[in-house]
């Protein structure tokens, strides 16, 4: 086995990034507080085609260096708004077709395992902040909460983490099902 160079590996230009086909699904950050998880998050939306990021409460905007540093660029590529409050932005996104999930664990959630997305569905994906989680006023205003299964002793992921593995999932079973 050899690694592969930079220059091997199949990458859109970022022109092209704008102009291709996303995912039909857009990330809303709920007051994430840190820096490095936004940049995070940026970076996984763009290798994984999110269509938009909503940037609500106290969550940190671009340009910012920290951003940067983990975001590697993708905050120029992903496209992304800022909305004062995350309640603010669940509306709008009601307003025009999104289906609202807050990953979140709540009484009811369906375990990601089980969750089925559609690709005829438009879906926004609410993560929250790095201690409290989704706020309660947002989870009420959601559709529905989807839940990533744990089995150890910590009650939970990291925010990019969780975002990493959310995404990716409902990627996979998007690209799976058409």
């Amino acid at each position: 086995m050899r690694k592969l160079n930079n220059e091997e590996l199949p990458r859109l230009s970022s022109e092209d990034f704008k102009q291709a086909a996303k995912m039909p699904f857009v990330v809303v950050l709920d007051n994430v507080r840190s820096c490095n998880n936004v940049g995070s998050i940026f970076r996984t939306s763009d290798a994984l085609l999110v269509d938009k990021i909503y940037l609500c409460g106290i969550t940190a905007t671009p340009p910012d260096k920290e951003i940067h540093k983990t975001a590697l660029g993708a905050e120029n590529t992903v496209d992304w708004e800022y909305v004062s409050t995350t309640e603010e932005a669940v509306d709008r996104l009601k307003q025009i077709g999104y289906l609202i999930f807050a990953i979140e664990q709540v009484e009811g959630s369906i375990p990601l395992n089980d969750f089925l997305p559609s690709a005829l569905e438009k879906m926004a994906l609410i993560f929250g902040n790095e201690v409290k989680g989704v706020q309660q006023e947002v989870v009420d205003l959601c559709d529905m909460t989807i839940e990533i299964p744990q089995f150890g002793t910590k009650h939970s992921f990291n925010i990019a983490v969780s975002a990493g593995i959310v995404l990716w999932d409902l990627f996979n079973k998007l690209n799976q099902t058409g």
